[in-house]
């Protein structure tokens, strides 16, 4: 049976990597995917920018019946792609089965530490 729950795109306007900080748990930006479908779903991520050209089609597989952590100070996690910090962007996924996404910030450069997640727009 096919997943209905969840959606195939999302955005999140409001990205901006921030600095590590001087803790040792470091300040980042992450988008969640949860997959529960019985198969992977393939994602093409696109970044878009105040002052330069979007980056499209980072691609990303979320394994069936899973969830994935994307950590957007990991260019592992975005096919090499290095994000600077303090730069000003915005995510769109693109999946080819629905998947439920989410958005998180730690931010570190002072105590106590902020962190705090919000759900993207979605159709």
């Amino acid at each position: 049976m096919k997943n209905t729950i969840g959606k195939t795109i999302w955005v999140f306007p409001d990205g901006d990597l921030p600095p590590a900080g001087p803790f040792p748990l470091k300040g980042h930006e992450s988008v969640i995917i949860l997959n529960m479908n019985e198969q992977a779903v393939d994602v093409k991520m696109t970044l878009y920018f105040t002052d330069k050209d979007p980056v499209v089609d980072i691609p990303v597989v979320v394994e069936a019946n899973r969830v994935r952590c994307l950590r957007m100070d990991d260019p592992s996690d975005l096919a090499g792609f290095v994000l600077e910090r303090d730069t000003q962007y915005a995510i769109k996924l693109e999946c080819s089965l629905p998947v439920v996404a989410q958005y998180g910030r730690l931010d570190t450069r002072e105590q106590p530490l902020s962190f705090y997640t919000t759900p993207g727009y979605s159709q």
